[in-house]
């Protein structure tokens, strides 16, 4: 028996073959173009053209091209986008994998590139191979909330994904008539893949194909509940924000980071020490305490709560006083884009810049309550952000500055 995989009877599974390998790249092919293209609408999401303490990638270039000012309608986009490009990644892990398996032997083939063509073929498939590894690594890692890769999540797998999917795109336009070719014959033909001594077999190619299916089902299963709230969500075992809801009451839906966390200590959001700053149009100021606040006119606006890492809340009814309100107040009555401050004094996000259509919805809020009781310190007392369709870290919470005007 050889012992170096670039022998290719080292390869014995007798599942290895062009139909397999092509099954399994037809599923990735819609797949991962779904992931890529819910990926850029996340980072669009963030309006990172905006403002510099929106914009995690400030060396993309011309890899922002498409961005557009993020809408407000439906309420539920970015909820919906985030939990399919979460949900979709995990459940394809399987199919990655089995793709990976059948194709192994590509990657010890000798001589290691034939022609000027096939080094670049083998070039292609390395940067592939690679960037898929990597692309999924960091977000499963991320999702995980378990940042041990060097360096911020944003630009590494902003940068990521155009290089895995440039390869990918080059690499599909290669082999997918290929793929069809092989998907439309009834016997398979012999090529590099096929073992020239197989083992014998103990599954079919469609039994594995079944199991791939399931492993994938699992996942899906166990992931997909972090996006709703009661029961579903204690299925999501394998998501950090599934099992039981954060406590009970008006504030018993889901967090990311706690007040203690983020360093507020309670006396600075007290009653008699917080003030809200409201800055706008030449230098205008007002300063507001939360009982000022409630003798403004308030408004209500069902909105949920959804994060980059997936996981997002149903609808939940906040209360407070309109953004484009406060914007009014400091002599805007066209609503400009508002730069917010939090009392939060680390960390990514502290600091956010909304669009002017943003304040402008009639539905975006610097919220006092939640569910018909005050805000508590872990959802943002005294005061936070809330605005249709934006990504959670933009929700600001335990607001102490407004500040009004062009970005």
């Amino acid at each position: 028996m050889p012992r170096s995989p670039f022998a290719p009877s080292f390869w014995r599974s007798p599942l290895r073959g062009p139909w397999l390998t092509s099954v399994l790249g037809v599923v990735l092919l819609g797949g991962i173009t779904v992931l890529f293209v819910t990926g850029l609408l996340s980072y669009a999401a963030y309006n990172p053209d905006l403002a510099s303490v929106n914009d995690k990638t400030p060396d993309k270039g011309i890899l922002g091209f498409y961005l557009f000012s993020w809408p407000t309608d439906p309420h539920w986009l970015y909820r919906l986008n985030q939990g399919v490009h979460v949900t979709l990644g995990i459940t394809l892990i399987p199919v990655l994998l089995a793709k990976l398996w059948s194709v192994v032997p590509k990657l010890f083939t000798l001589p290691p590139a034939r022609s000027l063509a096939h080094a670049l073929e083998r070039i292609s498939l390395l940067l592939l191979v690679g960037g898929a590894l990597f692309e999924f690594v960091t977000g499963v890692l991320n999702v995980q909330l378990d940042y041990v890769f060097p360096g911020s999540f944003y630009p590494l797998h902003f940068y990521g994904a155009w290089v895995f999917f440039s390869a990918f795109v080059a690499h599909a336009v290669l082999k997918m008539p290929l793929a069809w070719r092989n998907l439309r014959r009834l016997r398979e033909e012999k090529t590099e893949l096929v073992s020239p001594n197989p083992a014998p077999p103990t599954v079919s190619r469609r039994g594995a194909l079944w199991f791939v299916g399931s492993g994938s089902l699992l996942l899906f299963v166990t992931t997909a509940g972090q996006n709703f709230d009661g029961v579903l969500r204690r299925t999501a075992l394998l998501a950090p924000h599934g099992g039981a809801e954060p406590g009970s009451g008006p504030g018993g839906f889901q967090i990311n980071k706690t007040a203690a966390y983020a360093g507020i200590a309670p006396g600075e959001t007290s009653e008699e020490a917080w003030r809200l700053v409201v800055v706008g149009r030449a230098g205008r100021t007002v300063r507001l305490g939360r009982a000022e606040l409630l003798q403004l006119p308030l408004h209500s606006s069902a909105l949920p709560i959804a994060c980059v890492e997936g996981w997002s809340t149903s609808d939940q009814w906040w209360r407070g006083v309109r953004l484009r309100d406060l914007a009014a107040l400091v002599g805007y009555d066209d609503p400009p884009d508002v730069f917010v401050e939090s009392l939060q004094r680390h960390g990514a996000f502290r600091r956010a810049a909304l669009r002017a259509n943003q304040v402008a919805d009639p539905r975006s809020l610097l919220a006092l309550s939640v569910n018909g009781e005050d805000l508590t310190p872990d959802h943002g007392h005294p005061a936070r952000i809330i605005v249709p369709a934006a990504p959670g870290v933009l929700n600001t919470k335990w607001v102490a500055k407004l500040t009004f005007g062009d970005l």
